[in-house]
């Protein structure tokens, strides 16, 4: 029950907010887009921080700092909250990804989550691949993501979503006191899953990274 409420209110969001834009034109929801991300940094007080002070911290934020690092050609906003244990990803892999996360729209609340799998029983499965670098995936259809935005019949993981990988260990909790990977990332639209695309959206997600079995 928990699991179709939680479906059912994401999508009345869904339906309540394309209402909402209708009449706006591309150049106005952009605009709006920036307004929110900007609105979003300072009021959570987010200290942003470039890619080469990321790297020089050893590809880590500053989480008592509320650093954020900004990777400008995607625009999307990382924090790393927990780096995770085992090992990231290699060249050539194609792994199985588990993922609990939550899902808010900027440009309807700060604070309102549209979307989440945390309550739920099954943690969303994408299938992921490391090609030279270059991260591609794919959600399972059982997946939340794939469930609420199905009307697009893509299974197409975000960008935003992939790109925490390059950075993070994906293992499993294995001996006492170990920690899975956890973020926190702001997605422009065009990053973002195939509806906030569409509407010109942005989302912010947590979300958690598990190597599957």
């Amino acid at each position: 029950m928990k699991k179709i409420t939680t479906i059912l209110l994401a999508l009345v969001g869904v339906i309540v907010f394309v209402a909402c834009n209708k009449h706006e034109t591309y150049a106005d929801q952009v605009e709006a887009e920036r307004k929110s991300i900007e609105s979003y940094i300072k009021n959570k007080g987010i200290k942003v921080i470039s890619e080469e002070q990321f790297q020089a911290a050893g590809e880590t934020t500053d989480t008592a700092k509320n650093e954020y690092v900004l990777f400008e050609s995607s625009g999307v906003y990382m924090q790393i909250l927990r780096k995770g244990v085992g090992e990231k990803i290699k060249h050539g892999e194609n792994v199985t990804v588990l993922c609990r996360f939550s899902e808010w729209n900027l440009n309807r609340s700060q604070d309102s989550i549209q979307l989440s799998n945390e309550v739920m029983r099954e943690p969303d499965m994408m299938y992921v691949s490391n090609t030279s670098g270059t991260f591609t995936g794919t959600f399972d259809t059982s997946s939340s993501m794939y469930r609420v935005y199905s009307e697009y019949s893509k299974t197409t993981v975000p960008t935003g979503w992939l790109l925490p990988l390059s950075y993070i260990y994906v293992g499993r909790v294995v001996n006492v006191g170990d920690e899975l990977a956890k973020v926190r990332i702001i997605v422009p639209h065009d990053k973002g899953q195939e509806h906030a695309t569409r509407n010109v959206y942005p989302t912010v997600y947590e979300i958690t990274y598990q190597r599957g079995r």
